[in-house]
């Protein structure tokens, strides 16, 4: 048997000012999360029975039927398609994969989902429950207030986010007590009330349908008075099974325990703190271990003493409470109420969902062994020294085992680590890879000459010095026609120009070739350069981006060699398990 706490699918509710895409990728993977965290539950423990302590949605009290009004404003687009639409994605996670593994040849009594108990997600606490959300949740899921026999053990479901309301103060009318909301608490009273009359008649009906007998109670016929006060109210007489048959009591709100009650070593928030110089002995009272005695809107961490103390006298011979809400593992031994062991166990089972606040979401896991025998009686309370054989008895019939998930945010870390790992890998080929091919045709284009090299020389010598006007005459071309000077017209030297020079040239030349307006640092510091240096800048700029664009064009490649094939190899995974 497995037990499940708060689910609570995401929703508009759970993250209101998460954007998008982040919303939508966190609805995905918390939903693919629980429905393989189930498969692989039914795939390697093959569980009889999962049950459901409550919150299965998150906001579930705030889609309201049409017709009811709401107190937040923000959700008043969300109405009652908008559940049915959770509740369909509900059943695809669970119901479908449930049936889907269902075995062949097994009775459906032996063989259950139950989700019928509310948590306040689903309908509120106390007076703030509505009374239409709370219909439509039991149309579709079942009453919340409900007796199962599992493995000769009763299982007792109780609603008690709605008995919660039981003298809470009316905002309206301000009265207090248990006039006050009884619409709302009534039906959870009434079934307490009724419920050793109603558990006696169901231990009864599940004897007689694992004996092979009839299931239903044989009906005398026979002529009554109808002013006979039995006949307007039957009761059930007490079962011969009920103790044989131990109680379980289901509830999503823990039971009352005293402030700093420790909730042991198994709680992941805070470890709990151990007594001064005595190892492995826990303290009692450690306010970071343990569950915080508060309440707010809309949720209250624990039950009032008054209620949790109703229900402990009416359930009656219980041996173990389970509940949710808290979302961390608690197991606490309440010693105030009555019971043949000195006290009542109870344990808050770990939410399922990793969106929940706790790194290792979990589940409970119960072991239930209470054979009977040819007298329908436990086999081994047949001892005469009953009393002393009680307390082996309650750890003999049920044992519990909390089971871990794996830890989905470290694991989204590892994946984030090995991506970046990965692409910075792959960039660093890349850029090695340019670098090789760059030193290949370099080495070949100067020992093998694959291109022809052609240089400009550059001569230092200075030019001989002539007269301008005995040049220009000097001058002849090959075919023996006279070049025009350029200097035909030649204006009137300046006394103080030097040989060579022309008053009309923007730049004047000394001796050697020098321009004097012309400063020689200028090629120095990068002024004045010439087109060749423009072209070679261009060129090298070209260079770069030819080597980018390799290096971009190599990474890409390498990605997809190696993306493909994991990309694939993913899918493969995520499809089969």
């Amino acid at each position: 048997m497995v037990l499940v706490a708060d689910p609570q699918l995401v929703d508009p509710h759970t993250y209101p000012g998460r954007p998008w895409p982040l919303s939508t990728i966190t609805r995905h993977h918390t939903d693919y999360y629980m429905r393989k965290s189930l498969t692989i539950i039914q795939d390697s423990l093959d569980p009889r029975t999962v049950v459901f302590l409550g919150d299965l949605f998150d906001g579930g009290r705030e889609w309201l039927p049409q017709g009811t009004s709401g107190s937040d404003p923000r959700w008043r687009n969300y109405g009652e398609d908008y559940w049915v639409k959770e509740y369909k994605r509900f059943g695809n996670i669970f119901f479908n994969e449930w049936s889907r593994r269902a075995r062949a040849g097994l009775h459906p009594d032996q063989r259950k989902i139950l989700a019928g108990l509310p948590g306040n997600h689903d309908l509120g606490l106390g007076s703030g429950i509505k009374i239409p959300v709370r219909r439509r949740f039991n149309a579709f899921f079942g009453d919340g207030n409900r007796i199962d026999v599992i493995g000769n053990h009763t299982f007792v479901s109780l609603d008690t986010v709605s008995l919660s309301a039981k003298r809470q103060q009316d905002s309206a009318t301000g009265r207090q007590g248990e006039g006050s909301h009884h619409e709302i608490w009534g039906p959870a009273d009434e079934f307490l009330d009724n419920l050793r009359s109603e558990k006696s008649r169901v231990l009864d009906r599940a004897v007689r349908v694992q004996n092979n007998q009839v299931e239903n109670d044989l009906m005398f016929h026979h002529v009554v008075d109808i002013r006979d006060p039995h006949v307007s109210k039957s009761v059930h007489t007490a079962s011969k099974y009920e103790g044989s048959m131990p109680s379980v009591l289901l509830t999503h709100v823990p039971l009352y325990r005293a402030k700093d009650t420790a909730c042991g070593p198994l709680r992941e928030r805070s470890p709990p703190s151990t007594k001064p110089g005595k190892d492995g002995e826990y303290l009692e009272k450690d306010p970071g271990n343990a569950i915080r005695v508060e309440y707010g809107f809309q949720y209250q961490n624990v039950l009032t003493p008054d209620i949790s103390k109703e229900i402990i006298d009416k359930v009656g011979d219980i041996q173990m409470v389970f509940s949710g809400d808290d979302h961390d593992y608690c197991e606490v031994l309440h010693r105030g109420y009555t019971s043949p062991s000195g006290g009542i166990r109870e344990i808050t089972v770990k939410a399922f969902s990793w969106a929940m606040g706790v790194r290792r979401p979990g589940f409970l896991l119960l072991s239930l062994w209470n054979p009977l025998d040819e007298r329908d009686k436990a086999t081994d309370r047949s001892s005469e020294d009953q009393d002393a054989n009680n307390a082996r008895q309650q750890h003999r019939t049920l044992q519990t085992h909390l089971c871990l998930l794996p830890d989905q945010l470290t694991i989204f870390i590892r994946y984030l680590f090995l991506l970046v790992t990965t692409l910075f890998a792959l960039l660093v080929r890349a850029a090695r890879a340019r670098n090789k091919t760059n030193s290949h045709v370099s080495k070949r284009d100067i020992n093998g000459h694959v291109l022809p090299f052609t240089a400009k020389s550059k001569s230092t010598t200075p030019p001989p010095y002539h007269n301008s006007s005995t040049a220009s005459a000097n001058q002849s071309h090959t075919n023996g026609l006279a070049i025009r000077s350029t200097t035909g017209r030649i204006r009137a030297t300046s006394p103080y120009s030097f040989p060579g020079s022309t008053t009309n040239d923007r730049t004047t030349k000394n001796y050697s070739g020098v321009s004097l307006h012309d400063d020689p640092l200028d090629e120095r510091w990068g002024r004045g350069r010439s087109h060749d240096e423009d072209d070679n800048r261009s060129k090298r700029k070209s260079t770069v981006e030819s080597q980018l664009g390799r290096v971009w064009r190599e990474f890409r490649a390498s990605l997809l060699i190696v993306g493909l094939p994991v990309g694939i190899w993913w899918i493969y995974l995520a499809g089969k398990y």
